[in-house]
């Protein structure tokens, strides 16, 4: 990372990507549903998803859901750019990595909500339906998980800056015109 760089990501964003990435990977390709291990770690993630909801709104600027909510201008001035290969370079999230990131955080929660049905309500014993939401969900976040990862390589190489690493280090470099963002 140059030597002028910011602070971007705190160090709760950082830590709830990395535990979410981790649990995700353990849950979805090592643990077996219903396994103590399975169980535990998707409370640990509904548990990070509640904090980080809370730190959307209570968290430093690059956090907050205001910074980056993707509205219909946001998206639309985001895809024009796109299209006409002139890449918006902002610090934080893109519209539609926003967009993609909440979509995620939505199939997460459905993750966790239809985990706890099959685990703790004894009505459902034996009940499809919570069952299906659940693999549905893990899959979809799949998907997205891939999409995002790609997504973050394509926009690294557009705006010419590491994307994946300011996740870790929390640093970016300054924008070009430091007004934008």
């Amino acid at each position: 990372m140059p030597e002028a760089s910011l602070r971007l990501w705190d160090p709760l964003v950082r830590l709830f990507h990395l535990s979410i990435a981790g649990v995700f990977i353990g849950n979805y390709f090592f643990n077996e549903a219903g396994d103590d291990w399975h169980v535990w770690l998707g409370y640990y993630a509904m548990a990070w998803l509640l904090l980080r909801t809370v730190w959307g709104f209570v968290g430093p600027r690059s956090a907050r859901w205001s910074d980056f909510w993707p509205t219909r201008a946001r998206l639309a001035r985001h895809l024009r750019s796109l299209w006409a290969g002139r890449p918006e370079h902002r610090l934080g999230h893109s519209p539609l990595g926003a967009l993609v990131m909440l979509l995620m955080l939505l199939a997460l929660l459905l993750i966790g909500i239809s985990g706890f049905l099959m685990q703790e309500i004894d009505a459902l014993w034996g009940a499809d339906w919570p069952l299906q939401v659940h693999e549905t969900s893990a899959d979809v976040l799949l998907g997205l998980v891939l999409l995002h990862v790609c997504a973050a390589i394509f926009e690294s190489l557009q705006v010419r800056d590491n994307l994946p690493l300011s996740m870790l280090t929390g640093r970016r470099r300054p924008l070009p015109d430091s007004d934008k963002r």
